[in-house]
């Protein structure tokens, strides 16, 4: 079962070994429509034992199989046909997109054609990498330093950017010659249906690419097998401390992109009108489901007022409603359980702070996940609104002196992975950009360019993803020293 205008294959199966299967379990897993609250997709789920023969493909696919001693080449024209079918099949992966989790079907293709952009650089940025590179050396006549896949990866993505972030990982993994076990989250698995589809219909060889949709305990399953060389995870800080502790324990690698409590700082040369117009059109953004989202506002304490006002006026123009109305600026919610979460948060809101506007779902919606934009202002930075991810469509304003101060209320979180200034003077977004603990930082709103490094500072996450130093985390640097130059080289 899948959403209209979505053609999968074998939405009942594995793809494991080059080869749809049944999963050992025989359970499937139902997606369900945050503006229905109704089934729109059903696959397999994949349980404990069919982890364990994903691992055990995709291990000797790595260790006897061709892809990690083909030709960088090859692996790149390959991944090239993968990208050109992924392309054909944009309108179906945004209908995905929308189904599943309530993405805006006007934002849908671009964000996914996007992706297929981000790809193609990434590809790019293979062909261009020294894979072997000679350096100068004091052990031996000649010293070489040769990049080596890292091994079997499971790639584990979360569900409000499938698409792109679990692509992005197959993309590093495969042009590096790893092996990649696709482990999508179960609100959101049908864009990895479609990525194992493409390296089908590439000729990726048996092994190299598997998909097992599960759930958490599988999941848990696969980051504890022996035979996983690294797990790239994107999701919450507090799944990424568990996949950090069971790599640590056996020193298998991982990169892990996870939460953030992302600041926007407003000078006095950013007008009011401009600013609320930005942050309120920016926390609506996939419904605030952002991890790098600008959630905090931290504004000069003599024009919290007026901002605060300016703020809620834009909110209140909001048309909130159904992801796939063209009208609509504000969908659902991906799921039940997120909110619930943003709910509790807010009430906690009320509590600590005050409630400008919002915090209320919808009158004239009565079924789906919506909730209204909303606006806490004089909101004390220690407080739990401010320092815990909400991960919806929630700003906090926070009233500060000076810049000083605004630079120390920024840094006093455990996230580090976005920031904002708003500003017309680029050396002071410049300055204050450098002070900042994060690993994004951007003039005048949310930027983000994934040809560049992306990740985070602090519980933000360890390594990046994202422009040719996204290559590095899926390979091991050897140095080799040796008499004579290799007539390989």
């Amino acid at each position: 079962m899948t959403p209209a205008g979505v053609t999968i294959a074998h939405p009942d199966r594995l793809y494991i070994d080059g080869r749809w299967v049944p999963s050992l379990s025989g359970r499937f897993i139902e997606v369900v429509s945050p503006n229905t609250e109704q089934v729109v997709a059903r696959v397999a789920e994949a349980d404990e034992s069919d982890m364990d023969a994903a691992v055990e493909a995709a291990r000797r696919a790595f260790d006897h199989g061709p892809w990690p001693t083909t030709s960088v080449a090859e692996r790149i024209a390959a991944f090239r046909r993968m990208i050109d079918h992924l392309e054909a099949r944009v309108p179906e992966l945004a209908k995905a997109w929308t189904a599943q989790m309530g993405g805006l079907a006007s934002f849908a293709p671009i964000m996914q054609g996007g992706t297929i952009a981000t790809l193609r650089q990434i590809t790019g940025f293979a062909e261009q990498f020294e894979f072997v590179e000679e350096r100068a050396t004091v052990g031996a006549k000649v010293g070489l330093v040769a990049y080596e896949p890292v091994g079997v990866v499971a790639a584990i993505a979360p569900w409000n950017g499938p698409f792109g972030i679990m692509a992005n990982k197959v993309a590093y993994a495969l042009l590096c010659g790893c092996t990649v076990i696709m482990k999508p989250s179960p609100e959101t698995p049908l864009e990895a249906y479609i990525i194992a589809e493409a390296a089908e219909a590439a000729g990726i060889p048996p092994g190299v690419v598997g998909l097992v949709p599960s759930h958490r305990e599988a999941a848990d399953h696969l980051v504890c097998n022996p035979g996983v060389d690294k797990v790239s995870f994107t999701g919450s800080t507090l799944a990424g401390k568990r996949i950090a502790s069971v790599c640590g324990s056996r020193i298998a690698r991982c990169t892990l992109e996870l939460g953030g409590k992302s600041a926007a700082i407003i000078r006095d040369d950013y007008s009011t009108a401009d600013a609320a117009k930005l942050l309120a059109n920016t926390i609506t953004l996939i419904s605030g489901q952002v991890c790098a989202m600008l959630s905090r506002a931290i504004v000069p304490a003599r024009r919290h007022d007026e901002i605060a006002e300016a703020i809620a006026a834009e909110m209140k123009a909001i048309r909130v409603g159904h992801s796939d109305d063209p009208a609509t600026q504000l969908g659902p919610l991906a799921m039940k359980r997120q909110l619930e979460r943003v709910e509790m948060y807010i009430e906690e809101g009320r509590q600590t702070a005050d409630l400008v506007t919002g915090g209320n779902r919808p009158s004239h919606l009565n079924q789906g996940y919506f909730i209204e934009p909303t606006l806490f202002a004089n909101v004390d930075n220690a407080s739990r609104i401010a320092q815990e991810e909400i991960f919806g469509p929630v700003l906090c304003l926070i009233p500060v002196e000076d810049e000083e101060e605004a630079v120390a209320v920024a840094n006093a979180s455990n996230y580090g992975l976005n920031g904002s200034v708003l500003t017309h003077d680029a050396d002071a977004a410049y300055r204050i950009g450098r002070r900042i603990r994060t690993g994004g930082f951007g003039q005048n709103g949310l930027r983000m360019d994934f040809g560049l490094p992306f990740g985070g500072f602090k519980q933000s996450g360890v390594g990046r993803e994202g422009g040719p130093e996204g290559l590095h985390p899926y390979l091991e640097a050897k140095t080799m020293l040796l008499d004579e130059m290799p007539e390989a080289l």
